[in-house]
């Protein structure tokens, strides 16, 4: 399946935030095949670096869902990751599901051969302020060398940090960057990015401050205007009036029938 540059004019995009979240263990397989047996458009997720530099799906600081609270994903190297699943912590399978109940962290690598051809992906690239500025780097790197070749807008990769994306611009100019606002950023702030960072290919707004005066600002600079993490009616309700151009959720089951039948 070739995922073609997306057209703003036609109707907004869901994606499933970190997949089926609710139907099998976040940033998993079951996640995501989960999240594919639904029509929808793409699937956000989270990427961290292990203490052996490998990009994984992680969007926690912490690994509690994974039986191990007070430690993180660098306190480990890939292999010794691998040593733990999420059984223990999450039910993911149904009774009546065959498929390999073995659950671990899975790589980007992996996330992208398996995904990249079969929908919309948005990977966000987490920061921790414990981390060393150059792991960062070594992350950001990482993450856009694999995400590489651009296809329009097919991957896009996300951060809440400015300087991540700005050094993500330098590894990759060709690849669409979205700002992730926090929830006491204002318009201003908005106003300020756009005209600072112009290289930016759109922001990703908290449902909680979309309103319409923003919206007008984006598309006034023709920046594409995705929005986290809508689940009640009301959320996805609100973001399909604003107009929006993607739709995080973890009910994309929902936000899909909502939105078709609007």
């Amino acid at each position: 399946m070739q995922i073609k540059k997306t057209d703003r004019a036609r109707k907004c995009l869901i994606y499933a935030h970190r997949g089926a979240n609710r139907e099998g263990a976040e940033n998993t397989r079951c996640a995501f095949d989960k999240a594919l047996e639904y029509p929808i458009d793409g699937i956000e997720t989270d990427v961290q670096l292990t203490r052996d530099e490998i990009p994984v799906l992680w969007h926690d600081r912490f690994l509690d869902k994974l039986g191990v609270p007070s430690k993180h994903i660098d306190d480990f190297n890939h292999a010794q990751l691998q040593t733990f699943d999420f059984t223990g912590n999450f039910l993911i399978y149904s009774e009546t599901d065959t498929r390999d109940k073995d659950e671990r962290i899975m790589t980007l690598q992996a996330f992208l051969d398996f995904y990249r051809n079969n929908c919309h992906l948005l990977i966000e690239t987490k920061n921790h302020e414990r981390q060393a500025s150059y792991r960062h780097e070594i992350k950001v790197r990482k993450t856009m060398a694999m995400v590489a070749p651009a296809d329009g807008d097919a991957i896009m990769v996300s951060s809440f940090d400015l300087d991540s994306l700005a050094y993500a611009y330098l590894c990759g100019p060709e690849i669409p960057l979205i700002y992730n606002f926090e929830t006491d950023q204002t318009i201003e702030d908005a106003r300020h990015v756009l005209s600072t960072q112009p290289f930016l290919y759109g922001l990703c707004l908290p449902i909680a401050t979309l309103d319409e005066p923003i919206v007008k600002l984006l598309r006034s600079h023709g920046k594409c205007i995705a929005v986290y993490t809508c689940n009640s009616d009301e959320e996805i309700g609100k973001a399909l009036k604003l107009g929006v151009d993607i739709l995080i959720t973890d009910v994309p089951q929902q936000a899909l029938q909502m939105r078709d039948q609007g």
